[in-house]
């Protein structure tokens, strides 16, 4: 039988052929590249969603915190870094060391940064809120971080949380401006400048 005649089944009808040209395996590499590209697209929106959830999560218990130590204390926790850092022309995380460490200081009760609270704690942080490491590092602004002490309390961008006191009309008797006559607390939400635009992005108590 010739080999035409082998190559056709009942009817006459060629034999259908399970090889993809190289137009169709294009298209379907192009296909997957698209999907690829928009799942990975969902994937960074839905952490930053869930990241601002628990920024927004974490202020409000630690504002909380500070008012339970003003019940305490008659004052918010305010010291020199506190008074200084200004939320409206400070949008540097990096800037915001001292005063969010003091801040950890205040609320943990662990006055020396060392995880041996001697103090009332008004608040418990949990290790992936604190600047610290597991071994000696340096971060990307520059402070070492140690597995023995706290260097600040961190955000779940990464960053610093700011902390300020500068209109605290008790604190300060001459207030400069800030957002709130107690407190300002806040994340950049992963921004590190303090243009009217990344502020808008701020995840913040006011």
């Amino acid at each position: 039988m010739p080999a035409a005649a082998n190559r056709r089944i009942a009817g006459g009808t060629p034999a259908a052929t399970s090889a993809f040209s190289l137009i169709e395996l294009l298209v379907v590499i192009a296909i997957i590249i698209v999907l690829t590209g928009l799942i990975l697209s969902t994937m960074g929106y839905v952490q930053k969603k869930g990241a601002r959830s628990r920024a927004e999560t974490e202020i409000a218990a630690m504002s909380a915190a500070c008012e339970s130590y003003k019940a305490d204390n008659g004052i918010y926790p305010n010291n020199p870094d506190t008074i200084a850092l200004n939320a409206q022309t400070s949008g540097n995380p990096c800037s915001y060391q001292a005063a969010s460490l003091y801040l950890y200081e205040q609320l943990s009760g662990d006055t020396n940064a060392n995880f041996q609270p001697g103090a009332k704690s008004y608040f418990t942080f949990k290790p992936n809120m604190l600047g610290t490491s597991t071994t000696t590092t340096t971060d990307a602004c520059g402070n070492t971080l140690t597995p023995t002490t706290v260097s600040y309390i961190r955000d779940p961008f990464g960053n610093i949380y700011g902390y300020s006191t500068i209109d605290n009309p008790v604190a300060n008797p001459s207030p400069s401006p800030g957002y709130n006559p107690t407190f300002d607390l806040w994340s950049t939400a992963g921004t590190t400048s303090g243009s009217p635009t990344d502020q808008l992005q701020w995840i913040k108590n006011w």
